[in-house]
């Protein structure tokens, strides 16, 4: 059924009301090959996040040393520069995040990857640390616009059965580019076949082409038609729609139901931000809280185990630096696993049960890593398993944080309060995270790391209490369903 529209100023012009059915014609498609290229074209970016936060790590050493090209401390790369990218993805999830609800998702998710795509590149010819740092903070910028950008875009085009695995899956995919950077860091920094000025450098080019691809992919990859619909573009809505449509049948070779519902809604050009908040922080004070636990305590979690890893491994367990990337490969293999095997219980189990089961499970679990770690009857492998079974269960909770604040808030304010509570996670995990973290994981002790598990896990278990109580059942409704629109109008859903 076609967009119904009240009569009529230009179709560009915000403040008509219109009745549609675009919402519910989306949710009720069938999984099909357009489903799939919206994934590969939208969700691949998660694997360069985890390739550049992976590769920097492992090539820090590298690159410090003497003839690396450079002259740069191991410390400034850690730290200084860490600190910058951390920086970066917070305040571009912020500036980012704001344009997206203002001038679409298509927009922004070209713009943001190019960003990180022309960083990523200009890193990869540093030959001053103030040059590194520069271009560290701007790959950051990018890659936490593209956050905001492609979380709305991903929750608003896929349908509602499928909504939870999906996302999980994608923001689970991040692990994938861990493998492939701990990997790839092995080869570039292995001297006998790559120059020590060279294999670093090669390691961001590979980045910056990956991106590439992915940039000429998502061209085909259209604009959230239920973005168009509230910024008075009805009528590019319903052209994408009936486009999608007629490709879902001639692939199923079924014609498709009708749409269960109807939403009545008043057209507008945007949301202030006294608006947001006030919706975000007075309408759902109960799901801000729910957001804010959830972001806060897996960030602690994977800092108390990923910060300072290596050096966990390297000093009690005598593993040398250069073979560190092999136990990462392994732990980022158990992250990804997470997602992809229990995502789809948060569609049918449903989100309560799993998201607080999985906060709680790896909360558990790193307290009992922790007191094995404490008695002593860990090896290197032991370990590793460990913070394995921790991080199945971690990732999968630390994936439902994101699919949470993206779709239990109202469409006008999806964007930005993603951004805003993966900012102040990643702030959480990356600044005050680490600055705790790193004086306990460095004295040597052993009950000073215990200690360091025990925080991460204790507010990981919280996060999943929390979750418990407040979690909204959100598998298999429709998002206008989850979170009324601001711009919906009259009794309807």
């Amino acid at each position: 059924m076609a967009a119904a529209e009240s009569p009529a100023p230009p179709p560009r012009t915000a403040g008509r009301t219109i009745i549609t059915d675009i919402p519910a014609r989306l949710d009720r498609l069938p999984w099909s090959r357009w489903h799939w290229t919206i994934v590969i074209g939208l969700g691949t970016v998660w694997i360069l996040d985890g390739l550049e936060v992976t590769v920097v790590g492992n090539i820090a050493g590298r690159l410090a040393e003497p003839g690396s090209g450079v002259p740069i401390t191991s410390g400034q790369i850690t730290g200084v520069a860490a600190a910058l990218y951390v920086a970066g993805a917070c305040s571009g999830a912020l500036f980012w995040g704001r344009l997206t609800d203002r001038y679409g998702r298509k927009k922004l998710f070209m713009i943001t990857l190019a960003v990180y795509l022309a960083a990523t590149a200009l890193t990869a010819v540093s030959w001053e640390a103030w040059w590194f740092f520069l271009f560290r903070f701007l790959t950051g910028f990018g890659i936490g616009g593209e956050y905001a950008a492609i979380n709305s875009a991903i929750d608003e085009l896929i349908p509602a059965d499928h909504r939870g695995r999906v996302d999980l899956i994608i923001n689970g995919s991040f692990w994938l580019g861990a493998v492939g950077g701990s990997l790839l860091s092995i080869v570039a920094l292995n001297t006998a076949l790559l120059p020590k000025d060279l294999g670093w450098r090669l390691t961001f080019a590979l980045g910056a082409v990956l991106a590439l691809v992915i940039l000429l992919v998502r061209r085909h990859v259209p604009e959230s038609p239920r973005w168009l619909l509230i910024h008075g573009r009805d009528r590019e809505a319903e052209e994408i729609v009936s486009g999608i449509e007629r490709r879902v049948e001639r692939e199923k070779g079924v014609r498709l139901p009708a749409p269960a519902q109807e939403l009545r809604i008043r057209q507008r050009g945007s949301v202030t931000f006294a608006e947001i908040a006030s919706t975000v922080f007075g309408r759902y004070p109960r799901r801000a809280v729910l957001g804010f636990s959830l972001f806060v305590g897996q960030a602690f979690l994977y800092n108390a185990i990923t910060f300072g890893f290596g050096a966990i491994l390297t000093r009690f367990f005598a593993v040398p630096a250069d073979r560190t990337g092999y136990y990462f490969a392994v732990i980022a293999v158990g992250n990804f696993c997470g997602p992809l095997l229990l995502g789809k219980l948060f569609d049918t189990v449903g989100r309560r049960v799993m998201i607080s089961s999985t906060y709680l499970l790896s909360g558990l679990l790193l307290f009992g890593t922790a007191w094995l770690f404490d008695r002593g009857v860990l090896s290197a492998g032991t370990l590793t398993l460990c913070w394995c079974a921790v991080l199945f269960f971690a990732s999968a909770g630390a994936s439902s944080a994101y699919l949470t604040v993206s779709e239990v808030f109202p469409m006008e304010t999806r964007a930005m309060s993603i951004a805003f509570f993966y900012a102040l996670g990643t702030a959480a995990g990356g600044i005050s995270g680490p600055l705790l973290f790193a004086d306990l994981t460095g004295t040597g002790r052993v009950g000073d790391t215990v200690l360091a598990f025990s925080i991460g896990a204790t507010l990981m278990c919280a996060a999943g209490v929390v979750a418990a109580a407040l979690a909204v059942r959100a598998e298999r409704r429709s998002l206008e369903d989850i979170a009324r629109p601001l711009t919906a109008v009259g009794s309807g859903p």
